[in-house]
């Protein structure tokens, strides 16, 4: 009996992994961000080649009858030469079949259900929602970055949190709230002028993105502080929009929820009352996107019905 792999690139990690066609595991592998907008496609590349490697380690790679490749940024490979290191990657782990790639988005749908259709929400330091269509997205609302969006992410959370700080500086009016972000920022103690011009430099001195640090605490204070927790719900609110946006009338496909914020409690507890409530439909949670690739990948040689991993 043959069987399939599948693979979640990231920015930060890329997973790979082996599946018999009976959903059993059989090989596993880890490797380094494999998203080519973020790393060098190279770089990128070889991290696919690595975690496919370690996976196949004692296996026939020629065994495998299919194969998915779930990435963030998979519009890069696009251009011809960017394809080109993947498929090298790919061809030299000693896979023959061909290699398929769907949106990280897509595996992440499928390893939380089964369904052929439904939505994806992402609520990690970004923020976006996919509508899916016979295992395909065919959709987005949002995802338009820190810049000119992502409301509800851990950025969106960060920099409520910072600005909330800078605020209660002003009104030299501080909370545990506010004291957790300053000790997160390194703003030692003195006056809160000081302090406040501290802060601002400290939340300037790195990528805007990298503001998510300060998302757990905005979660871990909402209990306490009326200001976090009122985040936490504007939060909620701007991801169900988003999940919302992509539904039809009277739709009751499921809901796949990804991302860090997804096990952040209470926010993730919110947030899953909600879009039960609002949408009327099940709310699942993604397991990991390389075990919805592998099962992308087992629905290709045996249809539909092809087990779930175990």
């Amino acid at each position: 009996m043959g069987f399939v792999v599948g693979l979640d690139a990231g920015g930060t990690s890329t997973r790979a992994l082996v599946l018999d066609l009976d959903g059993t595991r059989l090989g596993a592998g880890v490797a380094g961000g494999a998203n080519p907008n973020s790393h060098p496609p190279e770089v990128a590349a070889a991290h696919v080649g690595q975690a496919l490697t370690a996976a196949l380690d004692g296996l026939d790679a020629g065994k495998v009858e299919a194969g998915v490749l779930g990435m963030a940024g998979s519009s890069k490979l696009t251009e011809p030469a960017v394809a080109a290191l993947f498929e090298a990657a790919w061809a030299g782990a000693g896979l023959r079949c061909p290699m398929r790639v769907v949106t990280d988005c897509e595996a992440a749908f499928a390893s939380g259900s089964s369904s052929p259709d439904g939505t994806v929400l992402v609520a990690g330091t970004g923020s976006i929602a996919a509508r899916i269509a016979g295992h395909e997205l065919v959709s987005t609302t949002g995802g338009y970055g820190w810049l000119l969006g992502d409301e509800g992410s851990a950025f969106w959370l960060g920099r409520e949190a910072v600005r909330a700080a800078l605020a209660a500086l002003e009104r030299d009016d501080l909370d545990a709230f506010t004291a957790a972000v300053l000790r997160r920022a390194g703003v030692p103690g003195g006056a809160p002028r000081d302090r406040w011009r501290r802060l601002v430099t400290a939340a300037n001195a790195s990528a805007p993105v990298e503001l998510a640090r300060f998302a757990p605490l905005v979660t871990e204070h909402a209990a306490t502080s009326p200001v976090a927790s009122g985040f936490v719900d504007g939060a909620v609110r701007s991801l169900v929009d988003l999940a919302a946006a992509t539904r039809l009338p009277a739709d009751g496909t499921p809901i796949v929820l990804m991302g860090g914020l997804v096990h952040a409690t209470p926010l993730s507890e919110r947030l899953k009352r909600e879009l039960t409530a609002r949408c009327a439909a099940p709310v699942l949670v993604a397991t990991e996107g390389a075990a919805g690739a592998a099962w992308l990948a087992a629905v290709e040689v045996v249809g539909e019905g092809a087990p779930r991993p175990a």
